[in-house]
């Protein structure tokens, strides 16, 4: 979840966002701390802070029986910049298409060509501005450091069964292999928090809460008009002027819908909550990428016999103190493929993170063995899931019911994605580096094994998204300007309002969405001055109040 650019600083000709005019009081409500710890900052801190409870909100799915019955980790930031401050630093924006669909259901403004202007805007590319990329922008986007000869020897063989090197996947094609563009600037992490809501905290019409957890939207008949939240023990509430905005994730936002009477009438009721107004679609939609992960022991000497030995160990902290480089500036992968899992397609329908040493899942030490890992995802899934409260008390966790394979279109896609894996580790420019097939084994050969595998050693890459999902369906919740159904001063901007989940990380996208609907905010507000105002309350502390 990133809504940074709702308040960072302006340059050239870089529209203002909220902050950026002394007239817009602005109160930003973090539930976690700031992001003070150190292994933010380090690129390869992911594997810290991961499932540290003072920075991941540490969710977990519901028991799946698509996956054998397992329940599976989410990961959310919990800290200022969110899932930017601990996520694997994957920068990747989709495929035209996606947008050109969101568009095709009904999103007006929504184009390839609408919001190419908005990821420009954003970034400070490493290699300069052309029409695909920008410069000057708070999100620095820079090549990897780190380069190791198994990542060559994976390239290579992907380009031996036909698949293209790609030296700009979000470029004018997304298709083919590469090395990853990362959110990283010189051996450190480029968080949100540190690219736009830094250089704006000085501004004195920003007021920042950390430790401050919302727990409902507050309401004067169908007019959000402030937030209760809670912080030090004690249950506060802000009020807003103009309008609320929640940017809690795909997670957090459906959650506060619902605790605030705002959602399908049978879940608030069976939670003891009541209607504020009936919106069926609030938590459902929710789609999420599933990896499946291929471990390869190898004769190459892989990341894993670095990080397991004392003395090269102790060398890769020197060298990153001294060069801001070597495996601690690592992303969560070096090589990612973008690729058709059968050739008659149209588009890329899988995509690969290839990483130069293997662990058990994610965040876990590494094996102790040469080893890399090749994962594969689906890129657009048509399974779908929900979130929904368990009850009225808004500090417990909602249930989270993944569904992940519960669309049978789904499986052909995973079976064949294994298989288009186990081609390239086949290949002749990477089979004389490998031993065995670790996981999940050469045991699995069957179209049934292989799906049978892919319920039991896949993994979230903790991509949730759709659950307050933008149209003008049944099931929308939010219009295209991310203005709630049926409610007034109410929008949600982050990758909750994704109607379809975007073919690739979303980290970039949600920067996109919350730069796109700055600019809607501020327009909207030109057009209806007169928005009416809170007076004789203590508590009225900002015209716009940010619920993250």
């Amino acid at each position: 979840m990133s809504i940074s650019p709702f308040w960072h600083c302006c340059s050239g000709d870089r529209k203002p966002a909220l902050s950026a005019d002394p007239a817009n009081r602005v109160l930003l409500l973090e539930a976690g701390g700031p992001d003070s710890n150190p292994w933010i900052h380090i690129p390869v801190g992911y594997f810290k802070t991961m499932h540290d409870p003072e920075l991941d909100w540490c969710y977990r799915t519901e028991a799946d029986p698509n996956v054998a019955d397992r329940r599976i980790d989410w990961p959310r930031g919990k800290v200022l910049g969110g899932s930017s401050s601990l996520n694997g630093l994957l920068y990747v924006r989709g495929q035209r298409e996606d947008y050109d669909r969101w568009a095709a259901l009904g999103n007006r403004g929504w184009r390839y060509a609408d919001v190419l202007p908005y990821f420009r805007k954003s970034e400070d590319q490493e290699h300069g501005a052309n029409e695909y990329h920008g410069v000057g922008g708070p999100l620095k986007v820079s090549d990897l450091r780190l380069r190791r000869p198994i990542a060559e020897h994976f390239i290579a063989a992907a380009k031996d069964i036909g698949i293209p090197f790609n030296e700009d996947y979000n470029g004018a094609t997304q298709e083919g292999v590469a090395y990853f563009q990362q959110t990283a600037f010189k051996g450190f992490r480029w968080s949100t928090a540190k690219g736009f809501l830094k250089p704006a905290r000085r501004r004195p019409n920003l007021i920042v809460e950390t430790r401050a957890q919302t727990c409902r939207v507050l309401f004067e008949g169908k007019r959000a008009v402030g937030v209760e939240y809670l912080q030090d023990g004690q249950r506060r509430k802000a009020r807003a002027r103009v309008e609320v905005i929640l940017a809690a994730g795909a997670i957090g936002s459906p959650q506060l819908l619902q605790n605030s009477g705002v959602g399908p009438t049978t879940v608030l009721a069976k939670a003891g909550v009541a209607l504020r107004h009936a919106l069926p679609g609030v938590g459902r939609n929710l789609q999420d990428h599933l990896q499946v992960r291929l471990v390869f022991k190898t004769r190459e000497r892989t990341l894993n016999d670095e990080v397991n030995h004392p003395l090269r160990k102790a060398l890769i902290g020197l060298q990153y103190a001294l060069l801001r480089t070597g495996p601690l500036t690592l992303a969560a992968s070096q090589v990612t493929i973008f690729t058709r899992s059968r050739p008659e397609l149209a588009r890329p329908d899988i995509q690969f993170h290839m990483q130069p040493l293997s662990a058990d899942k994610p965040g876990k030490g590494a094996h102790r063995f040469s080893a890399f890992t090749s994962s594969v995802c689906q890129l657009r899934p048509h399974s779908r899931g929900s979130v929904e409260i368990r009850s009225n008390d808004p500090l417990q966790y909602p249930a989270i019911h993944a569904n992940y394979l519960s669309d049978e279109r789904d499986h052909r896609v995973v079976i064949d994605g294994i298989k288009v894996a186990r081609r390239i580790a086949a290949a002749p420019s990477l089979a004389p580096h490998i031993i065995s097939e670790f996981v999940p084994g050469a045991q699995y050969r069957s179209d049934d094994e292989l799906l049978q595998a892919a319920r039991q050693f896949s993994q979230s890459i903790y991509h949730p998204a759709g659950t307050c999902k933008m149209g003008s369906d049944s099931m929308a919740v939010v219009d295209d300007r991310l203005r709630v159904h049926g409610l007034s001063a109410l929008r949600v901007v982050d990758a909750s309002i994704m109607p379809e989940l975007v073919s690739g990380n979303t980290n970039a996208p949600t920067i996109m969405i919350a730069e796109k609907a700055a600019d809607m905010i501020l327009e909207d507000r030109k057009q209806a001055p007169g928005t009416q105002e809170i007076r004789g309350s203590k508590e009225a502390r900002a015209e716009v109040a940010l619920a993250v």
